[in-house]
């Protein structure tokens, strides 16, 4: 199983969620992978933005290592899931599908914790450190979910 994290930038939301399911899979030692990339190519190859890696080292969690980088429609060839953090995200990836199956790819990661209901993941990157730490939140228990779901077959 291959899943694709995507938010704006790639800087905040999809490197964190990347980040918590990567090393998820580690732990439960997986047959899995995981990447991120954005809608929008402003910050390809930039580290996460340095709040996020902060939250991120509150919790153990480092993803110092990844690098911002846009979305590509062979995105859908490379990729069996493709989680987007809001709806101008899913419609931004939607729209570079070519067919129902590749549409039927992505879906709003929010919904694995608020099926159907298609909550946005905020962005934090205009806010103060709470937004951080609530987005960490959200993701950490949405990566559980799709771990326990998606990728044990439970």
């Amino acid at each position: 199983m291959k899943v694709l994290m995507v938010c704006l930038g790639n800087i905040c939301r999809s490197p964190l969620a990347d980040g918590l399911l990567r090393e998820k899979i580690r732990i439960n030692k997986l047959d899995a992978s995981v990447d991120s990339a954005g809608t929008s190519g402003h910050h390809a190859g930039e580290a996460p933005d340095p709040r996020m890696r902060t939250t991120a080292k509150a919790h153990d969690l480092s993803i110092d290592d990844l690098r911002a980088r846009q979305f590509s429609r062979t995105d859908f060839d490379d990729f069996d899931l493709i989680y987007v953090m809001d709806e101008s995200n899913y419609t931004n990836v939607t729209q570079l599908a070519k067919n129902e199956h590749e549409k039927n790819k992505v879906k709003l990661i929010l919904n694995e914790l608020t099926p159907g209901m298609n909550t946005a993941v905020p962005d934090p990157y205009y806010g103060g450190d709470q937004g951080f730490e609530d987005v960490f939140q959200m993701l950490d228990k949405a990566t559980d979910i799709i771990i326990k779901k998606r990728l044990t077959n439970d």
